[in-house]
């Protein structure tokens, strides 16, 4: 083995702590060493190539080494490559803001730039919270916050209290402030005992109820439009968000638009809130805002709740919250080179086939035996695995068999990770259709192999 190889394993192991990563079962093994990309491929140390399956999580949009991007980058280090946004502003951040602001379902009107999808979630938490104690009429009642079974939004503490993920949150409990809990609209394994093919999406029934039976002390919902990430790729029905966005309005509750890993052309529209004619009080965006480049977040709001935080700077209505890297100007200006990427009619008009060739490939395992429900919102998707498919019983926790299922699409070329036994497939949405069969193909022949002896 190569010594420089060798040292950087041992590095790694020695040193490196990776996120969501059982660390002692990692350490146990050669770790992966990512070297370069090219398109929609990672090579490692060896020169091995490696198909991205997962867009280096959820975030790549149109391959790695875009020259576009590329360019971008260089160019705004000839400028400058960082800047306080604290009192001060830079070129980037106010055009990105601008150009924001254009795409945004309309009346979303105010940027505050964060680093990561977790604190933009934060921040919209927190202006939700200051926004009723600050607003023309102030209802300082207005202190709790409803969000859905099976959420995720972020590993900030505010983010955790609206999560609902025991694998990731249980243990910080004590911690945690109180949150209303509306059912997931998990259809597979439905909360409320019901089937898709004759419910009347009751789930979100219950999700009005509780806004109306706590409206008066209730700050905002906090929903993932369309699709539940990290919940395991639960896709709502169609109609689900526009009901929620109707309820919140009707009894004057803010409503929260975490769209951090649906933005962007993910579920087929530039915005996922944009499907259903929806405009949140919040609109959360990050990953795929720099194309997968920089960290770089925002969160869009309107005038109504911007103007609550105006004032004399005696008067303490000041947003106190930031970060040191705020806008940075290299984030910003790879962000507005992705948004001109995006603003290509060509992107566009290749996506819907692309959707429609993942459906086809999804749709060869729908019917076998060990694969209990495909989800898929355009160019994500998630194969839930089970045990039993006439009983939904699932795999044993000790089996992995998602992360099983994983390890061998990996020996041939393709990265996938999984969400417990939910095989997640979400590639670049740059990636061609020649690609994408050649991902599908090795998730299907993976997942066969993997469960063939159960």
């Amino acid at each position: 083995m190569d010594p420089a190889r060798r040292q950087l394993e041992q590095w790694d192991r020695d040193h490196v702590w990776h996120p969501f990563t059982p660390m002692q079962a990692y350490a146990a093994e050669p770790p992966l060493i990512i070297e370069r990309a090219e398109g929609c491929f990672l090579f490692d140390l060896d020169g091995r190539k490696y198909l991205d399956g997962v867009s280096s999580m959820w975030c790549n949009v149109h391959g790695h080494h875009v020259p576009e991007l590329d360019s971008a980058l260089r160019g705004q280090l000839d400028r400058v490559a960082h800047t306080t946004l604290l009192g001060l502003a830079n070129v980037p951040s106010i055009q990105l803001a601008r150009r924001l602001v254009e795409l945004a379902p309309s009346g979303l009107t105010r940027v505050f730039f964060s680093d990561d999808g977790a604190t933009a979630v934060e921040v919209a938490l927190k202006m939700a919270f200051q926004f009723w104690r600050q607003c023309p009429t102030p209802r300082r009642e207005k202190t709790r916050f409803l969000s859905l079974g099976g959420a995720y939004h972020g590993d900030t503490l505010g983010d955790v209290s609206v999560g609902d993920l025991a694998r990731f949150h249980h243990l910080f409990q004590p911690l945690l402030f109180p949150t209303l809990r509306a059912p997931s609209p998990y259809c597979y394994r439905c909360p409320l005992g019901l089937e898709r093919k004759s419910c009347h999406i009751e789930c979100v029934e219950v999700l009005v109820d509780l806004v109306r039976q706590n409206a008066e002390t209730l700050a905002a919902v906090v929903i993932e439009p369309l699709v539940q990430g990290a919940a395991g790729m639960i896709t709502a029905p169609d109609g689900y968000l526009r009901r929620v966005r109707d309820v919140t309005r009707e009894c004057g509750v803010l409503l929260i638009a975490d769209e951090v890993a649906v933005a962007f052309g993910r579920t087929g529209s530039m915005f996922a809130c944009s499907q259903e004619n929806v405009t949140p009080d919040f609109l959360c965006l990050a990953k795929g805002l720099t194309g997968g480049y920089l960290p770089l977040a925002a969160t869009l709001t309107t005038d109504a709740v911007y103007e609550a935080f105006l004032g004399r700077p005696e008067e303490g209505r000041t947003f106190f919250h930031g970060h040191t890297y705020t806008g940075n100007p290299l984030g910003a200006a790879v962000a507005l080179a992705n948004l001109y990427l995006l603003d290509n009619e060509v992107f566009w008009s290749d996506l819907p086939g692309k959707i429609d060739r993942l459906r086809a490939h999804l749709q060869r395992l729908a019917d076998q035996p060990h694969v209990g429900d495909v989800r898929q919102r355009g160019l994500m998707a998630g194969v839930e695995l089970v045990d039993d498919r006439h009983t939904k019983r699932p795999f044993s926790p000790e089996l992995r068999m998602g992360t099983r299922v994983c390890r061998l699409a990996r020996e041939r070329g393709v990265l996938l990770r999984p969400l417990g036994d939910v095989v997640v497939v979400i590639p670049p949405l740059a990636i061609e259709l020649s690609l994408l069969d050649q991902l599908c193909d090795v998730l299907y022949d993976c997942i066969l192999e993997g469960v063939r002896e159960f």
